[in-house]
């Protein structure tokens, strides 16, 4: 869903580049951590809002999905570029998405227990301009979150 035109080739102004375990625990902070860094952009409530959610979707299915039962490492780059947009790429090296498209639908999940409701890249689209999914079987998935802020 692309609300807005974003230009993908933004000069970027700062960046931060963190690294951590497949915890739930540590979906928190990856929430604090974005939005501490997006702060300096002095964004509205609602836009820091917004990105968190998006980011504790993405950062939960590392965790649920790509690694299962097992551990790995969860990678957030968030770069601010010119005109106030916020670009944050969470990637994994997990199993991966076997159909991307298909991962994309509304209600739809991998999940044999009926746990999750699959609204995970709903959600994320919805407050989001643009979200954009590569994943690898056996290699891992990358999302990238771009949402351009208002003008302070």
């Amino acid at each position: 869903m692309n609300r807005t035109t974003i230009d993908y080739t933004a000069r970027v102004e700062n960046e931060l580049d963190l690294t951590m375990p497949s915890l739930s625990v540590n979906e928190g902070m990856a929430r604090a951590a974005v939005a501490a860094f997006c702060a300096q952009l002095n964004p509205t409530a609602v836009e820091l809002a917004d990105l968190k959610c998006a980011v504790s979707e993405a950062v939960t299915n590392c965790i649920v999905h790509a690694y299962r039962d097992t551990a790995g490492d969860i990678r957030i780059n968030v770069k601010l570029c010119e005109g106030r947009i916020v670009q944050v790429e969470i990637r994994d090296k997990g199993c991966g998405i076997a159909d991307v498209k298909k991962a994309r639908e509304p209600l739809y999940t991998t999940d044999a227990a009926g746990e999750r409701s699959g609204m995970g890249f709903t959600v994320m689209e919805s407050f989001c301009d643009s979200v954009r999914v590569s994943s690898r079987l056996g290699r891992g998935t990358s999302v990238i979150l771009l949402k351009r802020l208002h003008q302070a």
